[in-house]
């Protein structure tokens, strides 16, 4: 027997095609008692819809939303850059994506942005954003709209989004610890934890995985409190050299977020203390090149390409009301050396 047909359902159900499409696409004027023999005839046949085809059949067009900070970080960059591409890849499958830019640490004009979005007009966002009473609201707002809302890269667990895009990172914190630890011995010492914002749920979260771990496999290492940079080169050289002056006993750093860049050139021009072990996240053309010269010891990174294409599938199956394949949307932690660089 070939594969069932909507012709086979109202046959099965002793309704006409016009009310198999009805129940199908979830349109009302059906009863009750007829929904029910129309599911019960889709269960017996094995019936699996071709929502493509469907889609495509009554000219359905998925809008989405990514919600991503402004300014020249090269992570960001290169979301956008798999974003363009997943983009034309999925060109046939009538998806529209525009990109809005928002303010990286000014959580207001974040919620201002995000007020600019006419659920009327759109079907789904992708957001990454600071964890602020402020944002959490405004994405609540959005999802009580009833639309699809996943977080991308740093989550907001507090508010009402469907999913969470982005790696484990209080695992990423603790393979940070493990790594650091690790290369360091038998030397002891401080490491020096350096990122733009612990708004940012991603930082809190490695920060908490790093010193669990450090505490216990390596409590010999005295793990300074977190300096804050966001995102401004001038603050990251001040506070690394002034961390420097202090600490002189600092024998290891580990950069949570962004601003990598900022800190290989502070180290560059301060004077870089001999056998210093750094290890930070996301793999950039910066962080490429701190690998391959060995300024920089590891980074713990993801698939920016696996991250677009996990978050538009997600927003697509909220919209079509269907279930995910949760292995196919885990985002793995990628540890790489100079040694095993792509």
């Amino acid at each position: 027997m070939g594969k069932p047909t909507v012709h086979d359902i109202a046959l099965e159900a002793g309704v006409s095609l016009a009310t198999v499409d009805r129940v199908l696409n979830g349109r009302p004027g059906v009863r009750q008692k007829t929904q029910d023999r129309v599911q019960s005839a889709i269960l017996s046949l094995g019936y699996v819809r071709d929502l493509s085809a469907a889609n495509l059949a009554r000219q359905r067009q998925y809008r989405f939303v990514f919600v991503l900070p402004e300014g020249p970080g090269q992570f960001v960059a290169s979301l956008h850059s798999a974003l363009r591409e997943a983009m034309e890849v999925q060109r046939a499958d009538r998806i529209d994506v525009r990109i809005l830019a928002v303010p990286p640490h000014d959580p207001h004009q974040v919620v201002r942005a995000l007020g600019t979005i006419d659920p009327g007009e759109v079907d789904g966002i992708a957001i990454m954003a600071q964890e602020t009473p402020q944002v959490r609201d405004a994405i609540d707002r959005l999802a009580a709209a009833g639309l699809a809302v996943v977080t991308l890269v740093s989550d907001l667990p507090d508010s009402d989004r469907d999913h969470f895009v982005g790696i484990n990172n209080i695992a990423a914190g603790r393979t940070a610890a493990l790594l650091m630890g690790r290369f360091l011995a038998p030397a002891t010492g401080k490491v020096l934890v350096v990122t733009s914002s612990l708004l940012a749920r991603d930082s809190l979260e490695r920060r908490f995985g790093f010193d669990a771990v450090m505490a216990y496999e390596f409590p010999e290492v005295d793990v300074l409190p977190t300096l804050e940079a966001r995102d401004e080169p001038g603050r990251m050289a001040a506070i690394v050299s002034a961390a420097l002056v202090a600490h002189p006993d600092i024998v290891g750093i580990y950069s949570v977020g962004s601003g990598n860049k900022a800190l290989l050139e502070a180290l560059r021009r301060i004077g870089r203390p001999a056998g210093l072990v750094v290890i930070a996240h996301e793999l950039t053309p910066h962080t490429r090149a701190a690998l391959e010269t060995g300024e920089i010891a590891a980074v713990i990174t993801q698939d920016v390409g696996h991250l677009v294409r996990s978050a538009v599938r997600l927003l697509r199956a909220k919209c079509d009301g269907l279930s995910i394949i949760q292995s196919q949307e885990r985002i793995r932690i990628e540890v790489l050396l100079r040694e095993n660089l792509p």
